[in-house]
């Protein structure tokens, strides 16, 4: 009985050492700590409409920022009940911010009605509720580009419209470019275009490792771009496979030059939203060649939370994987001392 109580303050021990809390609930919303913004879906939650209003006044221009809480709330909106957005339109009307949630809420009440499953698995009548409600936000995100035609958010949701619905290559070319007019180097619009290149997609692999080289080449320190390569590398190579794989596949100089990159990228994006999700792609690819100190140090910022972070999201037991990379990642860190 000893020795197993002194194993297990062993154990804790560790787990302090690395900052790491081995049974703590994780947020399968967010993919890293935001109090603020946490504050304000509570709020809205309970119908409180002003704070979200005030998070996107404070955001001001910075459109990565913005992209980041439109995402949250419109999808709150979608999952939780949209009571506070419909007080929200009623105080404002034509409010260009209330207007832009309600179109994306519409593109997540799309994509919800579809379901995760693939097509194979989705019956006609989601597909055919899936199109209707992707039509209607075609509209509504146009509706909400006209009442502030500087944002490129409204044009950045629509790339999953654009998606869902098979836009022409015309088409897709014309989105892109009101997108990169009026911010070109927009992380939520890269991921997304990142998808709809895929093969899984309108794409092919090709395509999207070709998509994600010129984006992470011509991005500017900070932009978080440099994750695109990784995110498509293991869209080809480890999506629902990666257990099959031998490790030194992560562990090629390619493949740890990209790594490196994205983590010069990372310490010079302190502050952007969509660091934690980058942090989560670097633990996960760090674990997988081996640096293991370097990986804790990237779950160390994002423990707790999980979001919607590759490769978690395409676990079948997302919060059971990502526990099990974590606990593996720390007993590297150890016993091997990298």
């Amino acid at each position: 009985m000893l020795v197993l109580i002194a194993l297990g303050s062993l154990a804790a021990l560790v787990w302090i050492r690395y900052g790491l809390l081995p049974l703590r609930p994780l947020n399968s919303r967010l993919a890293g700590p935001d109090p603020l913004l946490e504050r304000t879906l509570k709020a809205a939650v309970a119908g409180e409409w002003k704070p979200a209003a005030q998070l996107l006044t404070d955001a001001g221009k910075d459109w990565d920022r913005r992209d980041y809480y439109v995402q949250h709330l419109s999808r709150s909106a979608a999952w939780d009940g949209a009571a506070w957005l419909d007080t929200w339109d009623t105080a404002r009307p034509q409010d260009p911010d209330v207007a832009l949630i309600r179109a994306c809420t519409q593109v997540e009440l799309a994509w919800k009605a579809r379901g995760a499953r693939r097509a194979s698995a989705t019956s006609e009548a989601q597909f055919e509720a899936f199109h209707q409600a992707l039509g209607d936000a075609r509209y509504d995100l146009a509706h909400a580009a006209d009442l502030n035609p500087e944002d490129p958010t409204p044009h950045s949701k629509e790339i999953w419209v654009a998606l869902g619905l098979g836009y022409s290559p015309d088409m897709t070319r014309a989105l892109w470019d009101r997108v990169t007019e009026r911010a070109p180097h927009l992380m939520a619009a890269h991921h997304g275009m990142l998808q709809y290149r895929s093969r899984k997609w309108r794409g092919s692999h090709t395509e999207a490792r070709e998509f994600a080289a010129r984006a992470a080449q011509d991005a500017p320190p900070g932009s978080l771009l440099t994750v695109l390569p990784l995110a498509a590398w293991y869209e080809e190579f480890a999506c629902f496979a990666e257990e099959r794989l031998h490790p030194e596949v992560f562990r090629t100089p390619h493949l740890i030059a990209l790594v490196d990159a994205a983590i010069e990228d990372a310490e010079a994006a302190d502050g952007h939203p969509e660091l934690p999700w980058m942090r989560h792609v670097l633990g996960y690819f760090l674990y997988r060649q081996g640096r293991y100190r370097a990986a804790v140090a990237q779950f160390r910022h994002v423990d707790g939370y999980i979001g919607a972070a590759l490769p978690w999201r395409y676990s079948a037991f997302p919060k059971l994987h990502y526990r099990l990379v974590r606990t593996r990642t720390m007993w590297g860190a150890l016993l091997r001392r990298r």
